[in-house]
């Protein structure tokens, strides 16, 4: 079980909704808004990794970052990638500790995708 759940800041939800949902493969799992024309908060998971995206301007600023293990990251790169995804480089090996590689949402927010290579 995820303990924290990381909340990025997004100020387009049909764009984040692409990013996230067609491009990373995660699902929504709830929306919610007080009323239509209202900002969202949505949560989304993929294989027990789950965040929030929010656009409520107070919850937190763009640009955050948040690291997400993942069983192989390199069929998580050619995933994404093959759905059209850039990240910002392939899969590199970080001191002999995790191999990861980093995406940048539409808003600034930054994911670096990564496998532990020591136990």
């Amino acid at each position: 079980m995820q303990n924290v759940i990381p909340t990025f800041r997004i100020t387009d939800y049909e764009k984040s909704k692409s990013f996230y949902v067609d491009g990373l493969g995660f699902q929504i799992d709830g929306e919610h808004r007080f009323a239509p024309h209202l900002p969202v908060f949505v949560t989304i998971s993929r294989d027990g990794l789950s965040l929030y995206l929010s656009q409520h301007a107070g919850d937190c600023q763009v640009g955050g970052l948040v690291y997400l293990n993942v069983a192989d990251v390199d069929a998580f790169y050619a995933e994404i990638t093959g759905r059209g995804v850039k990240a910002e480089s392939p899969p590199e090996d970080f001191e002999g500790e995790m191999r990861d590689f980093r995406v940048v949402d539409p808003d600034g927010n930054k994911l670096d995708i990564c496998t532990r290579l020591t136990s």
